[in-house]
């Protein structure tokens, strides 16, 4: 079992990346030279793709195994080789000329010119000690060490907000699930009953340690969109991650948390040293400036997760 990094930022990452690279591709369509260089990995009409656009790619995939990543390679050359074709007809309607699509390919430059410095002071974060580990390890039991496997039958209900308490009561009355189904049946309430298999990471981390204390046969009520949700835990085993196991996984997920703590600290100072004018509309309510962007930064708040 390897452990891997649960990544929120990864489909803004792999959207950044995709404007990029089309940004940069539609730009040499506008005399702008190419970048990549080196050995080449396909050509399509005689316009090369390079193995160094590949390994751009996959190395926005973190978390992809060494076996994995000769597939992968082949994929990214298939997707490269569909992008050069729509590419070579937005030429040919000259739409790298259109206002709207400058004005994207300008945001993309933007952005990801930004998140490079974000990540370029993100840099400097240290890599934690087999002591930071340890305790990360140590204080997140129902990660690791006692981490399970759950067997969950789930039942989302219809309800108005003040009708939550008295489904809880409901709840904590009924002798067992079969007896508060069948009171849902006659309540004219809807809902709808589905089965689910989650392992510990798989669940809300504020929610962990509370699935944690449960026993098979229990459920719990947390309100949800629209009325609540019924959660009940049919059964679980026992499926623990060891230390080493889990070892490169905290260790990344510590490294990227420093990393957006260094960006933010970065963002706080540079907006305490500019001059910044908020007009119109866009005045008030004031935005939060305490907030990096997922995609601007280089790390995330996700809790590392056995695979």
């Amino acid at each position: 079992m390897t452990p891997t990094l649960i990544s929120p930022a990864r489909h803004a990452t792999r959207w950044l990346l995709a404007a990029a690279m089309a940004g940069a591709a539609l730009l040499a369509g506008c005399g702008e030279k190419k970048e990549f260089t080196g050995p080449v990995a396909a050509r399509v009409n005689g316009d090369e793709i390079t193995v160094q656009q590949v390994d751009l790619v996959l190395q926005q995939q973190p978390g992809l195994r060494p076996e994995q990543a000769q597939v992968a390679g082949r994929q990214v050359v298939q997707r490269l080789i569909d992008q050069q074709l729509a590419l070579e007809q937005a030429k040919a309607e000259k739409l790298d000329r259109e206002p709207q699509v400058r004005q994207q390919l300008q945001m993309a430059h933007d952005e990801v010119l930004a998140r490079a410095y974000l990540e370029k002071v993100g840099a400097a974060a240290p890599k934690p000690t087999p002591q930071e580990i340890q305790k990360y390890y140590d204080d997140k039991p129902a990660l690791f060490a006692q981490r399970r496997i759950y067997n969950l039958q789930e039942i989302a209900i219809e309800a108005k907000p003040d009708q939550v308490a008295a489904l809880r009561e409901r709840l904590t009355a009924s002798k067992n699930i079969a007896e508060f189904v069948d009171y849902l049946k006659t309540s004219g309430l809807h809902f709808a009953v589905s089965q689910a298999v989650r392992a510990a990471e798989q669940l809300p981390l504020t929610s962990l340690d509370a699935f944690a204390r449960m026993n098979d046969g229990q459920a719990m009520i947390v309100p949800a969109p629209g009325g609540a949700q019924v959660i009940v835990l049919a059964g679980s085993r026992s499926q623990p991650v060891s230390l080493e196991q889990a070892r490169p996984a905290i260790e990344r997920f510590i490294l990227n948390d420093r990393r957006l703590k260094l960006a933010q600290d970065e963002l706080k100072s540079l907006r305490a040293a500019a001059k910044i004018e908020v007009l119109g509309q866009f005045a008030a309510p004031a935005a939060s400036a305490d907030t990096v962007p997922a995609a601007a930064a280089s790390g995330s708040s996700a809790a590392p997760a056995p695979k």
